[in-house]
């Protein structure tokens, strides 16, 4: 497509991708994310991030608020919330080779 006052330079190497009907943008990556609560989403999807990548499974208290999702209880109920947004969410988990003594 052609706009007044645009050039765009395209190379031997610019791979070109059919957009028609579509609306394209360059989307941010936010990866320190302490997942408090879903209103994050709507925030960073207004600021242009479309991918997040974080810890965390809501509000808490001390330490422990937002560092990472504690285990695969908590991770599976981050996933099954995470299918009603249209965002694409990584979360951490603890994890460690050691036991308590």
């Amino acid at each position: 497509d052609i706009q007044p006052g645009v050039t765009i330079a395209i190379g031997a190497g610019t791979e070109i991708i059919a957009g028609e009907g579509m609306i394209i943008t360059a989307g941010g990556i936010d990866t320190h994310i302490h997942f408090i609560c879903p209103q994050q989403i709507e925030e960073a999807l207004m600021s242009g991030v479309t991918t997040m990548i974080g810890g965390g499974t809501g509000p808490a208290t001390g330490t422990f608020a937002t560092t990472c999702t504690p285990g695969p209880w908590h991770i599976h109920r981050m996933l099954q919330a995470a299918d009603a947004f249209p965002m694409n969410l990584g979360f951490l988990g603890k994890g460690n080779a050691s036991l308590p003594e």
